[in-house]
Order: C-alpha cells, then structure tokens, then sequence
C-alpha cells in the first residue's frame, strides 16, 4: 500500500465539515467520524488514488448518513411525544418546571440527549458510553458538555422561569 498520511487533509477536511455542519463542535466530530471511516476502511484505499478526494468523499457521506439518521430520530421523537405527553399530571409549581427540564431535555439533539442520559442518568462511566454509541471518548465528553450547557443556557434564559412566575401570583418573590 502507497503512503496514507492524512494529517495534510486533516484542515481541508475540518474547513469542509464547518460548511455542512454550521458549526465547529459538530464539523469536529463530523470530522473524527469520518476520520474513523478512513481508518476502518483504509484498506479500500488504491494506490494512486487521490486521498484528499477519498477523504472528503468519506466526510461527505458520513454528513449524509448523520442527517438521514437525525431526521429519522427526530421524527420517532416526535411520535413519541405525541404520543406520550407526560408522566405526570401537573400538581404544583415543581411539576411545572419539571416539565419544563424534560422538554429543554427532549429538545436536544438526539446524540447529545443520548450521551448524556447514559452518563448522568444511567450513571455509566465515559468509557462504557463510549463503547455503547461506538464513538470515541472524546466524541461523548463532547456531547456531555454541549448538552449541560444547552441546559445550562435554558436554565438561565428569563423566558424559563416566566411560567414559574406567573404561577406564584403577585405577592410571590
């Protein structure tokens, strides 16, 4: 086999997966899927061939296949939600923003809810989740750490506790 160093590649491809992600976490593991693709299919790879283009044609159909893959989870998610739309029936303000969490929760992309339920509520180490989702340590660390500050972020936004508000009357703090 010819040579197959792919570091050269690897700013193209980063600059390439920001255009189709729209975003810098998501082009990174974009990126390190595709990375792992190569790697797993390196011996596809024929001498002579273009490894840029190998490359970028691996990133490209990894963007595909995780778009595919999120629509299909959103559209199960939405089934789902539809079909189930609580737990509980609301009995106080508590119940409220609980409900409140678990749509902010829902709401997160499915690769994040996913990574970060088997860690915080399954209470699985990064490792174990790592090979669950089949993706590397540092993919689940990741997405751990954008969902906890997607929900940080709805925590702190004021439109999160103006239903809790109006619920404690005018005489409430």
């Amino acid at each position: 086999m010819g040579k197959f160093d792919i570091t050269p590649h690897l700013e193209p491809m980063r600059r390439y997966a920001r255009i189709l992600a729209r975003g810098d976490a998501d082009a990174d593991d974009l990126v390190q899927g595709a990375l792992l693709r190569a790697c797993e299919r390196r011996s596809s790879f024929r001498d002579g061939a273009n490894l840029r283009v190998w490359l970028m044609a691996i990133l490209h159909n990894h963007f595909i296949d995780q778009t595919r893959a999120r629509k299909a989870a959103m559209a199960r998610d939405q089934v789902w939600a539809e079909t189930n739309p609580g737990f509980a029936p609301p009995e106080g303000e508590h119940v409220v923003r609980l409900e409140q969490l678990r749509r902010a929760f829902l709401a997160l992309p499915s690769h994040q809810r996913e990574a970060l339920h088997l860690m915080a509520v399954e209470g699985l180490s990064v490792a174990e989740v790592s090979a669950i989702l089949e993706i590397p340590a540092g993919t689940v660390m990741s997405r751990v750490g954008r969902a906890r500050a997607a929900l940080r972020r709805f925590e702190d936004a004021p439109a999160a506790r103006s239903t809790l508000k109006l619920l404690r009357g005018h005489d409430g703090p």
